[in-house]
């Protein structure tokens, strides 16, 4: 099928050392899906169990709002998904948004329900390198640490929530149950990263989970860390 920002304090400290980081940043995978389209199942699917078996991904769920006047509205459309998808449809493509799309890494977009090109794609996104990134919580506060590095980039917080079934009475898919992971609930831009060690704070946004993307002018994903709702 076809077809909110809020900036955190800014403050330069210094960033724990190296050892503090994780080893290796996860592959971002991001999935423009709409409950209300009916070739999205198979690509949450794949998202689902990208969720549940690889440690080394990251995998969000972007529900997007185009699909909301066609019989169904997708209770976790984000209208700041549609904006994401399409400045990805600006840098990648033709300018033109469907769903499913998966994005690997912010550079490689295809078909969402194609699991061999997923795969594939996430090996070699699997070999780029990463700036080193630290998320940690206190309370209701969220620390995001990056390294030193080259570069510039935007720190982009987001929440999401683990998993949700849900039964769907109208629509492409009336009368399915369908089970989705990873759906993103907020993306806020925490602060701007110019190569030098920064560690923002910001409170923690809508969303069962929290991530953190660090992410190039031209879509590249330069780094990424998790941290689930329970603390750091």
């Amino acid at each position: 099928m076809r077809a909110v920002l809020l900036l955190a304090g800014l403050g330069l400290f210094a960033v724990p050392a190296t050892g503090c980081f994780a080893q290796k940043a996860p592959v971002v995978v991001e999935l423009f899906t709409s409950q209300g389209c009916s070739s999205c199942p198979p690509a949450d699917a794949f998202l689902t169990d990208l969720a549940r078996q690889r440690r080394d991904v990251l995998p969000l769920a972007f529900h997007i709002t185009y699909w909301d006047n066609l019989g169904w509205k997708d209770p976790y459309s984000l209208q700041a998904a549609t904006s994401r998808q399409q400045d990805y449809a600006s840098r990648l493509g033709d300018g033109q948004v469907y769903t499913p799309e998966m994005v690997v890494g912010g550079v490689h977009a295809f078909v969402g329900s194609d699991r061999a090109e997923g795969l594939d794609e996430i090996s070699r996104a699997a070999n780029a390198p990463s700036v080193p990134l630290r998320l940690a919580r206190t309370g209701e506060t969220l620390t995001i640490s990056i390294a030193q590095g080259t570069g510039r980039g935007t720190v982009v917080l987001i929440g999401f929530d683990s998993h949700h079934r849900t039964p769907i009475a109208r629509g492409e898919n009336g009368g399915r149950t369908v089970l989705e992971s990873n759906i993103v609930r907020s993306l806020d831009v925490a602060g701007k990263w110019t190569g030098a060690a920064l560690e923002l704070q910001h409170a923690t946004p809508a969303g069962e989970e929290f991530a953190v993307l660090l992410q190039a002018g031209d879509g590249r994903i330069l780094g990424a860390a998790r941290l689930n709702g329970a603390g750091s």
